[in-house]
């Protein structure tokens, strides 16, 4: 496969004078459908758009761009809004925009970031990058074979969704009301934190849970890019529910299908009996729990969860066996959506083997039929 040189703005159409950033303020009174982009992803929804298509999103600023603890670069279509934390561009006709995504990702771009305190990807140094590109129709098809990939991942991750929602449905109907037979207590009463520790040596990144692994919007979590350095950490058993304590109003939670590990910036909720793993996980999950975590939040950049204020979250506490009849439906559904994310894991470190290998050239695509 022949590679020819260029510098990214060569191949690209950059559309970075059309983002307006908001305040979270303004962002308050506009809530709507529309997802609002900032470096690394969604951090609200707004009432309005000002891209309308297929985009690539390159961080600008953040510890991330030095880390790369998750992707620098995303592929967006659809209506939405971007800030001004986050590069805009298009593939022109030598450069395919969902290719550029992939290579990007490969790439290691520290010699172009500035700063280290706030690592910076400014505009210019982003037009510097070299690339070297195959033809845009090889570059098409190496996209198409990795996006085949990621397509299965995002299939698997909107199950879930919708099996999480279902889910909530049923917790809802049953217990969303107060129930004759059920008493009303905190959640101190069906749970506490996890105080046991385990060694990081034992753990692997798919066993390891932090803020920067654990996904927005209830979406679950992906490989730690690495472990911690310290000794132990906190140890999580099956059935515990994971929540990240910094800024709750990302809504980042989990639930422990396997002994793991999280990192103290992780709230590990751990049920009183193992027959309250899967209401727990309902109660936590529940958009009126995150309104209760973030009001009692403290710290305006960099708000926590008040451990203490949270514990006071009021609840219904089931008896058995209304929490049998619950589990019956529960625990096969929460089964099911654990399959669906270790096979997400084995996708992803599949392309992720693969990638490196096609950009290269090593492996041919030529001929396959895509």
């Amino acid at each position: 496969m022949e590679l020819r040189e260029y510098r990214l703005d060569e191949v690209t159409i950059n559309f970075d004078k059309k983002r307006v950033p908001l305040s979270g303020a303004q962002r308050k009174n506009r809530q709507g459908k529309y997802r609002y982009y900032g470096a690394q992803g969604i951090i609200d929804y707004i009432d309005d758009f000002i891209f309308d298509g297929t985009y690539l999103l390159i961080a600008e600023d953040g510890e991330n761009l030095k880390s790369k603890k998750q992707n620098i670069a995303q592929v967006v279509e659809g209506q939405f809004w971007v800030n001004n934390h986050a590069h805009v561009v298009q593939g022109n006709g030598l450069c395919d925009t969902r290719y550029l995504c992939y290579l990007l990702n490969s790439m290691d771009l520290s010699g172009y970031v500035t700063g280290s305190a706030q690592p910076k990807l400014s505009q210019a140094n982003l037009n510097a990058v070299t690339l070297y590109l195959p033809s845009v129709i090889e570059q098409m098809k190496i996209a198409k074979y990795l996006y085949m990939f990621d397509k299965k991942i995002a299939v698997n991750q909107r199950i879930n969704d919708n099996l999480a929602a279902l889910l909530q449905c049923v917790y809802q109907q049953q217990f969303g009301n107060t129930l004759e037979s059920a008493s009303t207590g905190q959640l101190a009463g069906i749970c506490d934190y996890s105080r046991d520790k385990v060694a990081v040596s034992t753990l692997t990144p798919s066993t390891y849970y932090s803020t920067e692994n654990m996904l927005t919007e209830k979406a679950g979590a992906v490989e730690a890019s690495s472990l911690p350095t310290v000794a132990q950490t906190t140890k999580c058993a099956v059935g515990d529910v994971l929540i990240s304590n910094i800024r709750p109003y990302f809504k980042k939670i989990v639930y422990c299908q396997s002994e793991c590990g999280c990192s103290t910036d992780v709230l590990c909720f751990h049920p009183k009996t193992p027959d309250l793993s899967a209401y727990l996980f309902c109660t936590l999950y529940a958009d009126c729990f995150f309104d209760f975590m973030v009001a009692g939040s403290k710290g305006t950049k960099m708000p926590r969860g008040d451990k203490q204020q949270i514990m006071t979250y009021m609840v219904n506490i089931p008896s058995s066996d209304e929490l049998c009849k619950f589990n019956a439906v529960a625990v096969p559904v929460l089964s099911h959506m654990e399959s669906n994310r270790v096979e997400n894991l084995r996708l992803s470190a599949l392309r992720n083997t693969l990638l490196p290998r096609l950009m290269s050239g090593e492996l041919d695509v030529s001929n396959l039929d895509l």
